[in-house]
């Protein structure tokens, strides 16, 4: 599968991590419902990451 980005990058997993933002990462994390389909992190909101799909 082709990766995809939908929405507001700026606020994804992705996005965060690369700017060391490791505290803002860890509020968007406490109960993930969410992973990427490409890069496998997790996160509470579908709208924090790049393709999501529910756990």
């Amino acid at each position: 599968m082709k990766d995809t980005c939908r929405g507001n990058h700026e606020g994804h997993l992705c996005v965060l991590a690369s700017k060391n933002l490791f505290e803002d990462i860890k509020k968007i994390t406490t109960s993930p419902k969410f992973i990427c389909f490409n890069c496998g992190r997790v996160a509470d909101c579908d709208d924090n990451l790049c393709n999501p799909m529910p756990l």
